[in-house]
């Protein structure tokens, strides 16, 4: 093969040519199920940006410290971590369609508790419960997504489904704001714990492990679906120590470790520094809150389809995911002890959107990379990539507090600055083109 192009390319194009020659026009089951991904990503963001954005409003009325809020924003984060391999484990073990349907009813169960508890110790455990709800969605949604999409819109389709995490995210702060001063912190846990009931419902419905078992799948889409991926299984035994004893798995981890410290801070303490630092009220603060996210949100976008883009112009796998990220990593470096150093409140806003543009650049690429390297085992690949990653998170939810408290926010932003130098070097280490467990067919 020339170009780059790889044994997935030529299944693919081989699928999609035998489909065409049929006369029969495919159906479009598989971009269904990856909206139906997308909204949850949403949710997921929607319902653990909730806390973020009303924890001025929290600290006030039970006298918390910025070293108990960071505690309380940590409990999710260690729970989020270490769960994060028993959640890709359920979706290997007994198929998406069950495993995403129960970790949702169960986080948005405790998303509705937080409005019930009295003390930070209270919070914590609560908090800690929903991490552990939370901390299946990314890998059994990986998992879902790896026996639909077509090799050529991995990066596409792992780049819209953050964006629409980027995008609750993004879109939270706002309305958790409005409903605050309608009615108290506590009305906002409530109403996103119903979007999530309603999801899982509509997600068990529609959803099926394979495309072969869903009654929309013509014989043409299951044509290029099998043709590219093989026809796969809704459930595999998992070869743990294949897995964990190489190395690249572990590159990979660490480099995700970098970005997830990063994009903590934003999601947890970045509205508290507007109210802290820039002095914005809840409303301004829910506003200004939200677009670096928003930002965040292109940023997932363009970097998955760029990513795809290089790939289907013969750079390769390796090269094309690499070239993103690396560009992506370096370009958050740069902008962000810069934003945090503008004494002017909106040029420096302007400054942080650049940074998550740049930095939600490199997350969808990630996230291919697990289904590139991962293939049948993409759930337990992603779950280990996203525990370390998530235990950069909880590290940073925990110990920002000590580090404002003693040397000031720059230096809190700095650290983001430096992880995201060293994962871009760490990205120049990562090859998509191999996989993890040798023999099995590359998709």
């Amino acid at each position: 093969m020339s170009g780059g192009a790889t044994a997935a390319d030529q299944r693919e194009a081989e699928a999609v040519a035998a489909a065409r020659a049929s006369g029969l026009r495919p159906t479009r089951a598989r971009h269904a199920v990856l909206w139906l991904t997308v909204l949850a990503y949403l949710i997921t963001y929607m319902d653990r940006v909730v806390i973020a954005t009303a924890a001025p409003v929290i600290e006030q009325e039970y006298g918390f410290t910025p070293v108990t809020m960071g505690w309380i924003f940590a409990a999710f984060s260690i729970s989020y971590a270490l769960f994060q391999i028993p959640g890709g484990w359920l979706g290997d073990r007994f198929g998406p369609r069950r495993a995403l349907t129960g970790v949702v009813l169960w986080w948005s169960t405790f998303t509705a508790a937080t409005a019930l508890t009295w003390s930070a110790g209270s919070m914590m455990v609560c908090r800690f419960l929903f991490g552990m709800g939370e901390a299946g969605a990314f890998p059994i949604a990986t998992r879902s997504l790896s026996r639909w999409m077509l090799p050529s819109e991995r990066g596409w389709a792992q780049g819209v489904t953050h964006a629409g995490a980027r995008l609750g995210g993004a879109l939270t702060p706002v309305f958790v704001a409005l409903l605050i001063v309608q009615f108290g912190w506590r009305m906002p846990f409530l109403v996103f714990a119903l979007v999530g009931v309603a999801w899982a419902a509509l997600w068990f419905w529609y959803y099926r492990d394979t495309p072969r078992e869903h009654k929309s799948v013509n014989a043409s889409e299951l044509a290029i679906i099998e043709g590219a991926l093989g026809a796969g299984k809704a459930r595999v035994s998992v070869p743990w120590r294949r897995l964990l004893s190489n190395p690249r798995l572990w590159t990979l981890s660490a480099m995700y470790f970098c970005y997830a410290y990063s994009i903590n801070i934003f999601l947890t303490w970045f509205p508290k520094y507007l109210h802290d630092a820039r002095g914005f009220d809840i409303a301004l603060m829910g506003l200004f809150a939200s677009m670096p996210l928003m930002a965040g949100v292109i940023g997932d976008l363009l970097g998955g389809w760029a990513s795809d883009l290089l790939v289907k112009r013969g750079v390769g796998l390796k090269m094309g995911r690499r070239i993103v990220a690396v560009v992506g990593f370096l370009l958050a470096a740069a902008m962000i002890p810069l934003a945090a150093a503008i004494v002017d409140p909106v040029p420096s806003i302007l400054c942080f959107c650049v940074a998550l543009f740049g930095l939600e650049l490199t997350v969808g690429v990630s996230w291919a990379v697990t289904l590139d390297i991962g293939g049948e085992y993409a759930g337990s690949v992603s779950a280990v990539m996203n525990t370390l990653g998530n235990s950069g998170a909880a590290i940073a939810a925990a110990v920002t507090g000590y580090i404002v408290s003693m040397s000031g926010w720059f230096a809190a932003f700095s650290v983001l600055s430096v992880l995201c130098l060293i994962a871009a070097v760490l990205f120049l280490r990562i090859d998509a083109s191999r996989k993890l467990v040798e023999g099995e067919m590359q998709t």
